[in-house]
């Protein structure tokens, strides 16, 4: 049994005794009583106990070897191809696919062996478009919560979306740092983040939730407790979004994403409307490139799309509303397109008012842009931005199904592994995860999923992922086995 000691007599460094006594416990209680904010508080936390379980904390817990697996009679979808490949084996060694070989060779010494049953094994999906602390909870409480409880809810919609196959997102607005390091070190479980961080808003643009008791605004001046919460960051000229890019950035922002124009979630932000000037878009992309990443913006209508492309950004999310015009300037200045696939009321929560009426336009809107897109050859990536609902997050996979109006089988399932691993390579050398994503290929990430059917074929296999996903890989870590 281990004793705890009574009184506040010195430790020594490498203490082991009961947990309320090490050194580590002192420190995050000294976090906490100190005069923090709450996304400082929380941000504490996170640190300090991640770092109970760090290499360099007094008593590391050891590190145990995952053994090889190797993966046989598998048919693959390698994340490139249009067809299946037969009768393969994959072998997967720490985090990573070591070979990948047709014929019947021996396992490694050690190494346990998974028949899948002549099953299809394809990359872990990719969501481009993800809000890890917006998701699972209903507005009003991710806007008012304690910031500690929106955190662990956060974490269990975490869980949900890897098994639900996604084991990358990338996050577009939110103080995702936290539990992008908890899952990173095995704290929590869930796909690897790519955060951008709050979300960057002019006065009055979408992301501003404000209270309007919070007006008027001085520039300069102390931040609102929307800011503080990490969730959004409003700047109101160049030298403003140039220090907020860069706040996010030290904090480990992958890429920057910037509003560029109303939003349906935000009620006071016309969808119409376009906020940043060109000048100021530009200051927030001369800081990303300077930083070796690049700038998404959010953007509806062509006014807004053009403005951002003129400005430099490498990728736009949504423009639902393009035309003809916008699609071909996105494929002549080879300029991403991050979309969602919203086909009906069942696509998001319950809305009234004007995020009804907006919501109404996206939806009308969808199909052309989509077909624009096509018709341009714009590089397209598959985001869900499914937002305020665990029930409606489950339906991350059934929007894969909704491209099957603009795509073949195998398309989507390329955009949604290999395709969208093109568009987080974008971040360069802030890449948070340098390797290969989104393929099963010698030296890619072990992301795999075995489905118990063939996608290429049947699409909607992964729109019920607890029935077809029988086994969830991510990095070398199998966080279902239904063998």
């Amino acid at each position: 049994m281990l004793s705890c000691t009574s009184g506040d007599e010195a430790l020594p460094a490498r203490y082991t005794g009961c947990l309320c006594h090490r050194p580590e416990i002192h420190s995050l209680m000294r976090r906490v009583g100190t005069d923090l904010s709450r996304r400082g508080f929380v941000a504490g936390i996170a640190a300090s106990v991640a770092g109970l379980a760090s290499p360099s904390s007094a008593n590391p817990a050891p590190v145990q070897p995952q053994p090889a697996i190797l993966f046989t009679n598998a048919r693959v979808f390698d994340g490139q191809s249009d067809t299946l490949r037969d009768g393969l084996q994959v072998l997967v060694e720490g985090d990573r696919i070591k070979a990948l070989a047709s014929g019947d060779h021996p396992a490694p010494d050690g190494a346990r062996v998974v028949d899948c049953g002549s099953r299809v094994l394809m990359p872990g999906l990719i969501d481009a478009h993800w809000h890890c602390l917006l998701a699972g909870l209903p507005m009003a409480a991710a806007m008012t919560a304690d910031l500690g409880y929106v955190f662990l809810a956060a974490a269990a919609e975490a869980r949900r979306t890897l098994m639900r196959g996604f084991t990358t997102v990338r996050d577009l607005g939110g103080p995702a740092f936290p539990l992008q390091q908890a899952i990173d070190q095995g704290l929590a479980m869930g796909p690897r983040i790519y955060p951008s961080g709050a979300m960057l808003t002019t006065t009055g643009g979408h992301g501003d939730m404000r209270h309007l008791s919070d007006l008027p605004r001085s520039s300069g001046g102390p931040v609102s407790a929307l800011e503080r919460t990490g969730a959004a960051a409003i700047a109101d000229a160049a030298a403003e979004l140039r220090l907020r890019a860069r706040e996010q950035l030290l904090q480990g922002a992958s890429q920057i994403k910037v509003v560029g124009g109303g939003g349906v979630s935000t009620p006071r932000s016309p969808l119409d409307m376009t906020t940043f000037g060109l000048d100021e878009l530009r200051a927030a992309v001369a800081v990303a490139e300077d930083w070796n990443t690049y700038v998404t913006v959010h953007a509806y209508t062509p006014r807004t799309v053009q403005r951002a492309i003129a400005a430099g950004a490498r990728c736009i999310e949504h423009a639902h509303l393009m035309d003809d015009a916008t699609a071909a300037l996105m494929a002549e200045k080879d300029t991403w397109l991050s979309i969602q696939p919203f086909l009906g009321d069942e696509d998001s929560v319950p809305l009234t008012g004007p995020s009804r009426a907006k919501m109404q336009q996206i939806l009308a809107g969808t199909d052309t842009a989509y077909r624009l897109a096509k018709r341009h050859g714009v590089k397209t990536a598959f985001g869900s931005d499914l937002l305020f609902s665990d029930t409606l997050t489950a339906r991350q996979g059934t929007m894969l199904t909704h491209l099957t109006r603009w795509y073949g089988n195998a398309e989507i399932l390329r955009m949604a592994t290999s395709g969208n691993a093109g568009l987080l390579a974008l971040s360069g050398p802030r890449d948070p995860y340098p390797g290969k994503l989104g393929v099963i290929a010698e030296g890619a990430f072990a992301d795999l999923l075995l489905v118990d059917g063939n996608p290429v074929a049947d699409i909607a296999l992964l729109a019920d992922p607890g029935k077809n996903l029988v086994v969830i890989m991510k990095a070398g870590v199998l966080h279902k086995d239904a063998l």
